[in-house]
């Protein structure tokens, strides 16, 4: 792959605000912009109606709003991960995407699900295909089985069609390597057997802050470097980043050192718009993913959900 401007590798971050506080995200997100990096922060348009899954600000709090529309500014993207913390119905969710259009100026161009959200689009065992979804099943006990209905036209939770309406780019399969595109090459694809999401995307896993610190070891950034790929990390900031009053050192001190190599560090719509305008499929259209290259990325990332048990 060829980088913009002669860099050698790509580097980002999609961050989930579960369990980030006002606080702790402006610290993450002043060091990452005084590193040079810029990256995707999802947000939660609304403060949910019902018990929230998590106590992570959201925008309808006038001060974190303040707070992301600075970030936005200063040139990170702006991503959704659902409509709040907790499961939305459909005018829920459209209530969320105009709040979200009306703060940031258009509707988000890529999101991630939240997983107790049930409105989630493909999520739970929907994600997957034929025999591989039933060994989901079973070693998931069935608790996500038909769990997650945003895909599912005329259930209170629908809304797969203003996905594709509104929204470019869903995040899908996690692996435990810090170059996604190696194991996703076909990303931003799409996928004919999930239709109401235009593109999707995969990313590496770094859930939290132990995770996040043991993909981009210097290791790991060397053969991200060597291999002239791109990383789409996935984290929440809000798990474990903040000790105290300070970052967590180890994370400050590989970030920093990623910051100094000739990297490409752009948001994630920006990273998957270069990405897809290289390896479109027939007219121009998005890449279409086959049934075959479907079943070898499941089958990878079931291996990957049973070792680490996250995205």
């Amino acid at each position: 792959m060829e980088w913009p401007e002669g860099k050698a590798f790509a580097f980002t971050i999609f961050d989930d605000p579960d369990s980030q506080t006002l606080e702790i995200g402006r610290r993450v997100y002043t060091f990452l912009r005084d590193a040079g990096l810029c990256t995707t922060k999802g947000v939660w348009p609304v403060r949910g109606l019902r018990e929230p899954s998590d106590h992570g600000g959201t925008c309808a709090e006038p001060e974190y709003r303040t707070w992301v529309l600075e970030l936005q500014a200063q040139g990170f993207e702006i991503g959704l991960h659902n409509a709040t913390s907790h499961t939305s119905t459909r005018e829920e969710t459209i209530e969320a995407l105009e709040r979200f259009r009306e703060y940031f100026g258009a509707y988000p161009s890529s999101m991630a699900n939240h997983y107790y959200a049930n409105e989630a689009v493909y999520w739970g065992d929907a994600r997957l295909s034929g025999p591989i979804r039933c060994v989901y099943n079973v070693l998931t006990a069935w608790k996500n089985r038909r769990k997650y209905s945003g895909h599912i036209p005329g259930h209170p939770c629908f809304w797969g069609d203003l996905c594709r309406e509104r929204i470019r780019y869903v995040r899908n399969f996690a692996f435990a390597e810090i170059n996604t595109l190696a194991a996703c090459p076909w990303m931003p694809y799409h996928d004919p057997e999930r239709p109401y999401v235009n593109q999707w995307y995969a990313c590496s896993e770094g859930s939290h802050v132990g995770t996040f610190n043991a993909r981009i070891t210097e290791e790991e950034q060397d053969r991200l470097e060597e291999q002239g790929g791109a990383c789409i990390m996935y984290t929440h900031f809000g798990h474990g980043y903040a000790e105290g009053h300070s970052l967590n050192s180890r994370f400050c001190e590989l970030v920093s050192r990623l910051s100094r190599k000739n990297g490409w560090f752009v948001p994630v719509s920006q990273l998957l718009d270069y990405l897809g305008s290289r390896n479109t499929g027939s007219g121009g259209q998005p890449r279409t993913i086959t049934a075959a290259e479907r079943r070898r990325m499941e089958r990878r990332w079931l291996m990957h959900k049973i070792r680490f048990g996250t995205a």
